[in-house]
């Protein structure tokens, strides 16, 4: 039985990490960095499992910083890594580790798919400690020859099973054989199914095991609602729930299905867009960030969005397609009630969607409360908080691009920045490749006509 510490004090962590702690508001670790930091302070291998917006971060990269902390990086050869399958986790980890980082005076990099490759290899000879990566935009680094894993000694494995799902595997098979062999590897992952027990077992030297919140939802705040609606009714439904005060975040099947709906809210006035793996990646980063600022307040969505997505104040999930698998059923969710905060997932349900749900529900381990719900008799309301919209037409405009050129990740002269981020504000703007993690390329005009070749 390990030991967890009740407060960051306790565990030892360098001084300016505390005082980052403090100044970020944080004042007592999550459960699942109460019981990992222990271990992975002291260097051990940790295998963490808790769900998406469980604090996996920080509990992480918290001691992935301070084992960093006073040595330097040569050119092209980082210290530590932390590999992760999508644009948007590597972003909102790059967010969540920069302060951070800063405060230690260690520089970090991010290099994904989807931007400039030769500005991320620029990024690394120019020297950083710490490299956020996903797989194969990080594999094509090191056969050009811009990067080197051989000095890595802490490395992070974030979300592996959506990397078995992605098809990763391989790849990052072949980057961990890369690492320093006797160097730290902690691996993060909701389940183990997938090849990701091969991977613990292959490259996790007598790692120790947490597994918080083991049941399924994110955090106790969070509830879960079937609505059971009829075909009729559901277009109209689903445009009052859309219309709701406060960001909500629609989940559809495709694509093509999450442009269609998007276009169709706009018209009934409701101020939504679509993100989707059909988007270039300023497309995708612009109509995040009008989410975050409210500039758009429906967000309708395919998968691409269920993971690696954090945004402050999103109270409501909707599963418009409920999904297949209960995993994803779980990480939709979990874009929602995050860190404590509250949160509600509501699935709609058809007639003849009703068995296979249930199913889902139970290998899930949710028991979510069942309603049914006809336009106008006010349960829709009343579970949901749906309004009728304006009806006015609205269109989001695509704000001015800055004149400026954009700056390159990891900043000029050595200096430690967010990875294309301004002033240390890391970008959104990185992934790795297309919805599902195959390489797409990239839909509509974009000011730079290359098109992504790799995750």
């Amino acid at each position: 039985m390990t030991m967890t510490v009740p407060t960051f004090a306790a565990t030892g962590l360098a001084p300016a990490l505390l005082a980052e702690l403090t100044a970020q508001g944080i004042t007592e670790p999550f459960p699942i960095q109460a019981a990992t930091l222990p271990d992975s302070l002291a260097g051990r291998d940790v295998l963490g499992r808790g769900r998406t917006g469980s604090g996996k971060t920080l509990a992480f990269g918290l001691p992935l910083l301070h084992r960093t902390a006073g040595h330097r990086a040569r050119p092209g050869r980082p210290l530590a890594l932390v590999l992760v399958p999508t644009r948007e986790l590597a972003a909102q980890v790059t967010t969540a580790l920069t302060p951070y980082a800063r405060a230690l005076g260690l520089r970090c990099v991010t290099v994904v798919g989807g931007l400039s490759l030769q500005r991320q290899a620029d990024a690394l000879r120019a020297g950083a400690e710490v490299l956020v990566a996903t797989p194969g935009r990080l594999h094509d680094l090191i056969n050009r020859g811009d990067a080197r894993l051989d000095q890595v000694a802490v490395t992070v494995l974030d979300e592996a099973d959506q990397m078995a799902d992605m098809g990763f595997l391989p790849q990052v098979t072949k980057l961990l054989e890369q690492v320093a062999p006797n160097g730290q590897r902690m691996l993060f992952s909701a389940t183990l199914d997938g090849g990701v027990d091969r991977l613990v077992r292959r490259f996790l030297s007598n790692p120790v095991s947490h597994s918080v919140d083991p049941g399924t939802a994110t955090v106790t705040a969070m509830t879960h609602h079937v609505l059971h609606v009829d075909a009729a009714d559901k277009p109209a439904a689903l445009t009052q729930i859309a219309a709701r005060e406060g960001r909500t975040i629609l989940f559809m099947a495709t694509k093509h299905r999450a442009d269609r709906m998007a276009r169709q809210l706009l018209a009934k006035g409701v101020r939504a867009a679509a993100l989707h793996g059909g988007k270039s990646q300023p497309q995708r980063t612009r109509i995040l960030e009008q989410f975050r600022t409210g500039q758009v307040t429906a967000l309708v969505a395919t998968d691409v969005a269920a993971r690696g997505i954090h945004v402050d104040g999103l109270d409501m999930v909707v599963n418009v397609d409920p999904p297949t698998e209960a995993k994803d059923y779980l990480h939709r969710g979990g874009r929602t009630a995050r860190a404590g905060e509250a949160g509600q997932v509501v699935t709609l349900v058809l007639p003849e969607q009703r068995r296979d749900v249930s199913r889902l529900m139970s290998v899930a381990g949710i028991t979510p409360q069942s309603t049914q719900v006809r336009l106008g008799d006010g349960a829709l309301a009343r579970v949901t908080g749906a309004r009728e919209p304006s009806g006015v037409p609205v269109t989001i405009v695509a704000p001015t691009p800055a004149p400026a050129a954009r700056p390159r990740a990891g900043g000029e002269g050595g200096r430690p920045r967010a990875a294309g981020g301004e002033g240390g504000r890391p970008r959104a703007a990185v992934g790795g490749g297309g919805e599902g993690g195959r390489p797409h390329r990239t839909s509509g005009r974009s000011r730079r006509p290359r098109r992504p070749r790799t995750a």
